[in-house]
């Protein structure tokens, strides 16, 4: 893998609306970022087009989830996952935040401020020697934006940042978008946190949009970057030399030549500034014991700080911690958590929004989030819940279809990210005896599922996919369901009762005899059916039984 000088032109972020473009186009830009999070299943579509596009690409692991900082709730399983994603990829960099996520029992799924002083920095060293002892690799930890500060602190970000990095060895990726956002919103100069940093720290560099609101600047990945902040590019760039710079557009994406064009114009400014100090070694690391009770005051912190997050009469507690008018801009984190859950929830059950109306979606989302608090910083698994909550709601009792609806739509989100299987023919069956065939287990395909409703689910779904068919006359007509991935594509297929009798029965264990005698059907049928199976690759293995 090339050093990280030798990347020619800036990167983008890769994100799910622009892959087809990409794999059409190959645009020329330096390297792809990916969020870490959204790859961990390493199965599906969004796996293939990764896997495809770093063929071609540098590849850069950003991560979102790990919450180096919280003082509780952080994922060792999490963290094994990450590694996995970056042994599997070989990354040209692997970068996470600074900040933290996660309460005991709760991830909040936000990249929530750090106090900014020795008993945190101990932490995150302890935290990042640990992070980078598992993955073998420099991991890079990125400046956020922070829109509220803690009464005790007691250095800057990016002196802390300095400091982690001469203890750890650990690299800075800077972004230079965030510290435009903490100089409007908290008077920070930008210009002296760039030269808090050491030449050779930085190992990326971020540039991105924001917006103006009535509580602040608020760094949403959403529009150009800003003329102040190319302004803040060029002073970083002349400190640090020409480190890989990306390009980040999360929401409102356009077209992905307006984000080629984006990263155009920092490779035109980079060429006038030198290429990069190489890093430089750490000194033997010196770590100060935190005071007695320091973990428990952070501890106490970070309660508080959820406990208002989730409920505003919890404020008042909160307040003295935080500097002067920190809890003017508390309501962007409290919109940073609800719009998770919105996005995390519309994402996984697009159907029963278009049943229920985005406005609907979103409260039931907002419902949902304080009653099921998110146990995993991966929000890709947050809805599992949802249908038995639907199901508990009196307001839905009108509705009755809805939770089953709703079990239907999480087996097709779970298929999307089931692991690949290697598919058997139905040339498997040639070479096996008719008894032993008679007592086999077959195993289906991880993506499979079988559900039964006594609701019209599988036409009410298909009637929502585009250019679907008319809505059912009736909607209280029982039905069994199969889904099933078949290459990229999730499929929903109602099944007869022949063949819903015959794989109910291999779902609960059954052997092939059984579920065959279950079928009553003929023996044409029977053919039928089973090359069905296996022509769609729904039988992932099968072994005779002793």
């Amino acid at each position: 893998m090339s050093a990280p000088h030798a990347v020619p032109r800036a990167g983008v972020g890769l994100r799910a609306p622009h892959y087809r473009a990409f794999l059409a186009r190959r645009p020329a830009v330096g390297f792809i970022e990916v969020h870490s999070e959204n790859y961990l299943a390493r199965a599906g579509w969004d796996w293939h087009v990764l896997e495809t596009l770093r063929r071609d690409y540098p590849l850069s692991l950003h991560g979102v989830g790990l919450g180096l900082g919280s003082v509780q709730g952080f994922s060792e399983a999490h963290l094994e996952r990450v590694a996995a994603l970056a042994a599997a990829l070989d990354p040209l960099l692997v970068s996470e935040h600074l900040s933290w996520g996660a309460l005991a029992g709760r991830q909040l799924n936000d990249l929530l401020p750090l106090a900014l002083d020795e008993a945190t920095l101990a932490l995150l060293c302890e935290r990042v020697d640990r992070v980078q002892s598992r993955l073998g690799r420099r991991l890079l930890l990125e400046n956020v934006s922070a829109y509220v500060r803690w009464r005790g602190d007691s250095m800057g970000e990016t002196a802390f940042l300095a400091e982690l990095a001469r203890r750890t060895g650990c690299g800075i990726l800077l972004d230079v978008n965030n510290l435009y956002v903490n100089q409007r919103n908290h008077g920070e100069d930008a210009l002296a946190a760039i030269a808090a940093l050491a030449p050779g720290s930085v190992g990326e560099i971020h540039l991105a949009g924001h917006l103006e609101t009535p509580l602040g600047v608020v760094d949403h990945h959403g529009a150009a970057v800003a003329a102040p902040v190319w302004a803040l590019y060029r002073a970083a760039l002349a400190r640090f030399g020409r480190v890989p710079t990306l390009v980040e557009w999360d929401a409102e994406l356009p077209a992905l030549e307006v984000l080629v064009a984006e990263a155009q114009a920092a490779d035109a400014i980079a060429r006038d500034y030198p290429p990069p100090v190489p890093a430089q070694l750490p000194p033997p690391p010196s770590r100060p014991a935190p005071a007695p009770g320091a973990q428990a005051s952070q501890e106490d912190m970070q309660r508080r700080f959820g406990a208002a997050l989730l409920d505003a009469d919890h404020d008042a507690a909160l307040a003295p911690l935080l500097k002067q008018g920190g809890l003017v801009r508390l309501p962007l984190y409290r919109g940073n958590l609800a719009a998770g859950w919105e996005r995390a929830l519309a994402a996984a059950y697009p159907v029963l929004q278009q049943l229920v109306g985005a406005q609907a979606m979103a409260g039931l989302a907002r419902a949902y989030g304080r009653a099921h608090p998110s146990q995993d910083p991966d929000l890709g698994a947050f809805g599992a819940d949802f249908p038995a909550f639907l199901a508990g709601m009196e307001a839905a009792a009108p509705y009755p279809y809805l939770p089953d609806v709703a079990r239907l739509e999480w087996a097709v989100h779970r298929a999307h990210l089931a692991p690949d299987s290697p598919p058997l023919g139905l040339d498997a069956l040639a070479g096996m005896a008719p008894s032993a065939l008679d007592g086999a287990r077959i195993t289906l395909h991880p993506s499979a599922a079988l559900l039964d409703s006594p609701w019209a689910i599988a036409a009410l779904w298909h009637a929502h996919q585009p250019g679907g068919p008319a809505l059912p006359a009736r909607v209280d007509r029982p039905c069994t369901v199969l889904v099933l991935r078949r290459g990229w594509q999730v499929e929903v297929e109602e099944l007869d009762a022949a063949e819903a009798a015959a794989l109910g029965q291999l779902v609960r264990g059954a052997s092939f005899g059984a579920a065959l005698d279950a079928a009553s059907a003929s023996a044409s049928a029977l053919g039928a059916m089973l090359a069905g199976w296996f022509g769609r690759g729904l039988v992932a293995a099968i072994a005779a039984q002793d």
